[in-house]
């Protein structure tokens, strides 16, 4: 299975809320330290706050910040939420699907099987699981606070290309 960008995006999001609990973040300065475009950081964001995950903040000061505590979000649920509605072969999208074994196949049911079971896998795991004592994931994902050394726009975060990959 492949990890979509906009899952990938929105754990990055959730992470950084965490490991900046009690703070409001502000996308552009997000989506400069977890390496993302705004625009792709926006549309995570915006889709994370609709379904309940975060709560934005109107105003000079606003941004975003968790809704819910870190051990009440399930990745698995975070998973199925963004990766649920897609396909994972084409013959599992009946409306598009062209492939002439579909009527025969047993490979689907096995598909399928694993499918669900990546995401059972995924359930009993927190956001507090994945933020919870890992110095390392803090000093990439915490954000300056305004006025303090090292916030603002004029110390860009860079990435090396290893932190790039999925989830980190």
């Amino acid at each position: 299975m492949r990890v979509t960008t906009r899952t990938n995006l929105a754990m990055r999001v959730l992470m950084a809320c965490a490991v900046n609990v009690g703070h409001v973040l502000r996308k552009h300065d997000l989506a400069r330290t977890i390496n993302a475009s705004e625009g792709h950081t926006a549309v995570v964001v915006n889709e994370l706050g609709r379904r309940g995950f975060i709560t934005t903040v109107r105003g000079r000061a606003g941004g975003f910040r968790l809704r819910l505590a870190p051990e009440e979000i399930s990745v698995g649920k975070v998973f199925r939420l963004f990766e649920g509605g897609a396909p994972i072969a084409e013959c599992f999208d009946h409306q598009s699907n062209t492939c002439p074994l579909s009527c025969c196949c047993r490979l689907n049911a096995s598909l399928a099987r694993a499918h669900e079971a990546f995401f059972r896998t995924l359930d009993p795991v927190t956001l507090r699981d994945l933020v919870d004592g890992n110095s390392g994931l803090s000093r990439i994902l915490e954000i300056g606070r305004p006025g303090e050394a090292g916030s603002g726009p004029e110390t860009p975060r860079t990435v090396s290309p290893p932190a790039r990959h999925m989830l980190g």
